[in-house]
């Protein structure tokens, strides 16, 4: 809640600022993977002429991904949020907030600049994946120096605000896929859809450069930021007068509050363990498994709309209302051991989707051939995943001291990443399975 002293947010200007850079943290990731047809056409003819956002090039029939491109997009995606959760206290000692968003914001700008150059590019299939996973690995190091620094100064502000940053990033995927669908439907030739598709995130990036020059000028938000600056000050100061004093607590007594908790709840690393387990299940399949199934139906429009729609505009809409359910209920709250033994129920859905019409494969048999199936399993799988993944995050704060609560949330995020990371790694392994 807002003090009365604090000055009106008008219009729910900062708010509506931190959903557009909540959605602008998550783009390229959304936008990569959305893409991912029109990636594996590329590497398969070596043209850009003939290949459109739906993977289809005249007289070219669907190949193998020799590249396994779906699977280094996801690894390299993920790896550099790894990384810089655990560089992000060194990083954010030495480069002041603007710096590193702007920074950020302004590399995210040209890597998608030069993807949209790519487009009218003719090279051959080596050299544009080299060019594309090298551009996958820093834009993505940019989005996790920039979700990191704009998390931290969602700290400064009311809780509501954080929700917000949240809604704007579960809206990226929904937006990439619109993005996608739009520019298909749209009737033009092939490299003017993708060309279009990829200036979109352009736009939406220059738009959140914006917004956040603009930040800074209202009252609103200055108040708060003050008051952070003044709080850390004051930190700062009990610090030298008592924390390095005689009665200085060792790293073991620091870290006991917040692995105990409140003696009656279970401990944190409960929840760090669902939040791994949730996106390992995740990205073990999504996209590397999900974006390789076919339609079985012998429709051509269908079939070419059919991994925008049935796998990843489903995905982003249902995982979206999936995280704003915990607005409303956060259901297994007080038995967390409940919690965990549903998060492992999700793992059934890895065998699931692999047995679905998923293309090319040479060990496992098909057994669930119709699309009704692929899009049954993707419901409940889309729906868990946003659910569960925004009540670990919820919950995590609620088993500690209230002077922890930041530390456990930092602690979070770097089990988030760890388990993106080993998602993306077993997605290789489950990719050769098939």
């Amino acid at each position: 809640m807002a003090r009365q002293d604090a000055p009106k947010d008008q219009f729910h200007a900062v708010g509506i600022i931190f959903f557009i850079l909540g959605l602008g943290t998550l783009l390229p990731w959304n936008f990569f993977i959305t893409a991912i047809p029109y990636f594996q056409a590329r590497l398969i003819v070596g043209t850009s002429s003939t290949v459109g956002l739906e993977g289809n090039s005249s007289g070219t029939q669907r190949a193998g991904d020799e590249f396994n491109f779906n699977n280094w997009l996801t690894l390299l995606s993920q790896l550099p949020l790894l990384l810089f959760t655990l560089l992000n206290s060194f990083l954010y000692q030495c480069i002041p907030d603007k710096v590193r968003v702007l920074g950020s914001m302004s590399g995210i700008l040209l890597l998608f600049i030069l993807t949209a150059v790519l487009v009218r590019v003719e090279m051959p299939p080596h050299s544009f994946f080299s060019i594309t996973i090298s551009s996958v690995w820093f834009i993505n190091s940019f989005c996790a120096i920039l979700q990191g620094s704009l998390f931290g100064q969602l700290g400064t502000l009311p809780q509501g605000y954080s929700t917000l940053f949240l809604s704007g990033q579960g809206m990226a995927g929904t937006f990439a896929a619109s993005a996608m669908l739009l520019s298909m439907a749209s009737g033009a030739d092939a490299q003017t859809s993708a060309l279009s598709y990829f200036i979109t995130p352009c736009v939406g990036t220059l738009i959140s450069i914006v917004c956040y020059l603009v930040l800074p000028h209202m009252a609103f938000f200055r108040h708060y930021l003050e008051r952070s600056w003044q709080r850390d000050s004051r930190n700062e100061l009990e610090t030298k007068a008592g924390l390095l004093g005689p009665g200085t607590q060792g790293p073991g007594e620091l870290w006991g509050p917040l692995v105990q908790g409140d003696p009656s709840l279970p401990p944190i690393w409960l929840l760090a363990l669902c939040i791994v387990m949730v996106f390992t299940v995740t990205l073990s399949v999504f996209p590397a498994i999900t974006a390789t199934v076919t339609s079985a139906l012998e429709s051509k429009q269908w079939s070419e709309f059919f991994t925008p729609v049935c796998c990843f505009l489903l995905f982003n809409m249902i995982d979206w209302l999936g995280r704003s359910i915990t607005s409303y209920c956060l259901w297994p709250e007080k038995r967390l051991w409940l919690l965990l033994l549903l998060v492992g129920l999700r793992f059934l859905f890895v065998p699931l989707l692999m047995l679905c019409q998923a293309k090319p494969r040479t060990r496992l048999p098909v057994l669930f051939h119709h699309d009704a199936w692929f899009i049954l399993f993707m419901l409940p799988f889309s729906l868990s995943n946003g659910y569960f993944v925004s009540l670990t995050m919820c919950l995590a704060p609620k088993q500690v001291l209230p002077q922890e609560s930041e530390l456990a949330g930092a602690i979070m995020t770097f089990f988030l990443a760890l388990g993106l990371s080993c998602g993306a790694g077993l997605s290789f392994l489950l990719k050769a399975l098939l």
